[in-house]
């Protein structure tokens, strides 16, 4: 083949390859939902069970980069501590050596069919789930084509001088190999992508399994990128949980490249292989039946797996280090775990709906943390009150989640008095125009951050009406937070007046920002940013005035 065919056929490989494994693991997130989620947060109260939760997860959504990028988002909203997200982040690496195992297994022939039976569950039903279950096999059988397509094109390199070159200098310097790997992978952004191409490479005799395995190392540096990435412009334990990614990976390249050199490391390999194949019944294999695909496979689990357990007990040790890497004042922990959602009221429903209304006034003090912070975000452009809104909004998701469930758990199976029933419906009601508040306050800090981006500068009379309208609408929610607490029947019906003065204030300001245009004392170009802040701060304000009228309704009743 000429080079334009070679080079045609490995991107192309490369790129249908990628797009299956991108595929694949959006229709498994999807399948699995906010499950994931869930699971990280409950099952890493132990370093161990950290390690086990990030192994499934990872083996589930076939992402390394997706688990780790959760775990720091998670850390990022105060729901998982550092030494926490360790735990995860080491599962993750273990977790994503099945993608190399199922490459292992040659299954080209069976891509077409696969991706027909993708297509038709992804285009003939109209179910959500028969549709991700579509866009998993479509991914599936993708992957395989992409790496048939893309071993066509790496078969004349057995022949080419300069690659074979390569080669040789990667197995008189195993650095070389490592520098190699690390680059492809940082540009490619996917360990599991980069893996497949090492394990063509050698699967077309293009590179042995000594040369293959610097560069192996070096594949799981370079998938740390998406994680640094992810940690930019987050909290500094995000940014800290970031950092752990690639210095855990470092260390196991430090530890196991020097006894790769000397020969220890793969005789560990083949004989924890020979040790694993012989307890598998029926099977008469060891690694020299092994195909290449699969000994490679089989090298990247044995190093993610010895690596974990040689770093597990040092998680505190490393978290040190990390912290000391990575300085910064320590971020402000929220709490986002429920306080009075106690299981063992469920059965005294009076005292369940009780703890469910603390925890919803909770929730809305939450939310009017959240509203604070992106107000001194707009006027300040200070990072850490924008951190603390996305906080909040994380924490008054998940609150959300749980009083509802909590609620729900509380009516079912029982009888419930006319008085309980009604509480159980202003909760439910109530908790969904807090958890809209908090997303209108993470609205505004995004709105600030594309006026920051725009360098747009709003005008002095423009910021003055603004600062009035976020003092006034900050008092009606105050109010009907109040009035929700005390039952204040009064201050209700004060609420759903002060309501009129927020509608009016936003027509004012709308009118004052087209006397601006018309005079040139306002640019044109901020005009969405300016009318999209005070449509928000108008939607918060009508939230609060259905706050009030429930607690207006429950008295009535």
């Amino acid at each position: 083949m000429d080079l334009t065919t070679v080079l045609f056929s490995f991107f192309g490989g490369l790129g249908l390859f990628l797009f299956g494994i991108k595929s694949m693991s959006e229709g498994l997130q999807a399948v699995a939902g906010d499950r994931l989620r869930v699971i990280l947060e409950k099952g890493t109260k132990t370093p161990l069970r950290g390690v086990l939760t990030g192994t499934i997860v990872t083996a589930l959504i076939q992402s390394s980069s997706g688990t780790t990028v959760l775990a720091i988002g998670l850390v990022n909203a105060g729901l998982l501590t550092l030494r926490q997200s360790i735990g995860i982040i080491m599962g993750a690496n273990i977790g994503t050596t099945l993608t190399a195992y199922i490459i292992g297994f040659k299954l080209e022939s069976y891509a077409l069919p696969i991706i027909a039976m993708g297509v038709f569950f992804l285009f003939f039903f109209k179910t959500k789930r028969i549709n991700y279950v579509g866009q998993v096999l479509l991914g599936f059988g993708l992957l395989f084509y992409g790496m048939d397509v893309m071993g066509d094109g790496l078969k004349p390199l057995r022949s080419s001088p300069f690659f074979i070159g390569l080669m040789g200098d990667v197995e008189n310097n195993p650095l070389l190999g490592v520098l190699i790997g690390t680059i492809f992978t940082v540009i490619v952004q996917s360990s599991s992508a980069t893996i497949g191409v090492l394990q063509e490479l050698a699967n077309q005799g293009v590179i042995s399994y000594f040369q293959a395995v610097p560069i192996l190392f070096g594949d799981n540096i370079g998938t740390t990128i998406t994680a640094i990435l992810a940690g930019i412009g987050a909290s500094v334990a995000a940014k800290r949980a970031a950092t752990t990614h690639l210095i855990f990976n470092l260390i196991g390249t430090a530890i196991f490249l020097p006894l790769f050199l000397v020969g220890i490391f793969p005789k560990l390999v083949i004989l924890l292989t020979n040790y694993i194949y012989i307890l598998i019944p029926g099977f008469e294999g060891t690694w020299d039946t092994l195909g290449i695909k699969l000994q490679i496979a089989q090298t990247h689990g044995v190093f993610n797996l010895l690596n974990t357990f040689i770093q597990l007990p040092f998680i505190a040790l490393l978290a040190s280090i990390v912290t000391k890497l990575v300085p910064g004042e320590q971020d402000v922990v929220i709490e986002a775990k429920p306080k009075y959602l106690e299981p063992r009221f469920l059965g005294n429903p009076s005292v369940a709906l009780a703890n469910a209304s603390r925890e919803t006034l909770r929730m809305g003090k939450m939310a009017s943390d959240a509203y604070e912070n992106s107000k001194l975000y707009f006027y300040h452009r200070n990072q850490q009150n924008k951190q603390l809104t996305v906080q909040f909004e994380d924490a008054i998701d998940q609150l959300e989640n749980e009083i509802t469930d909590y609620v729900l758990k509380v009516s079912y199976g029982k009888v419930l008095t006319s008085e309980q029933t009604d509480q159980s419906y202003r909760i439910l009601q109530v908790i969904g125009d807090i958890e809209r508040i908090g997303d209108h306050a993470t609205n505004l800090v995004e709105l600030t951050d594309y006026a920051n981006e725009s360098k747009f500068k709003f005008s002095e009379q423009a910021n003055n009406e603004l600062m009035n309208m976020f003092e006034r609408v900050q008092e009606i929610y105050t109010m009907s937070l109040e009035a929700l607490k005390t039952d204040d029947i009064a201050l209700s019906e004060k609420v759903l007046k002060y309501d009129d003065l927020i509608d009016d204030l936003e027509v004012y300001l709308r009118l004052g920002h087209i006397e601006r245009l018309s005079q040139g004392t306002c640019h044109g170009s901020y005009s969405a940013t300016f009318l999209n802040i005070i449509s928000n701060l108008e939607r918060i304000g009508d939230h609060s005035v259905n706050i009030a009228k429930y607690t207006l309704l429950h008295r009535q009743n």
